[in-house]
């Protein structure tokens, strides 16, 4: 893996404009695959919370207030 931005930024220059170059009907198969994708993961999402699995509580950070100026 590389931190080269200048690489990073070429990189998703050229995925996006791979992209744009797909026929409508090549992006309207990727968007049912991403749907088909979601749909999986939501059931599983559902199967999970109704398990008996023991799961931790969420703890939320601590956020110090600012004091405002007088």
């Amino acid at each position: 893996m590389t931190f080269d931005l200048q690489l990073i930024l070429a990189s998703k220059r050229a995925f996006r404009h791979e992209l744009a170059s797909l026929s409508i009907v090549e992006k309207l198969a990727m968007l049912d695959e991403l749907r088909s994708r979601t749909l999986t993961l939501r059931a599983a999402r559902e199967a999970a919370q109704d398990s008996s699995v023991l799961r931790e509580d969420f703890t939320p950070y601590r956020v110090a207030a600012k004091s405002m100026p007088s």
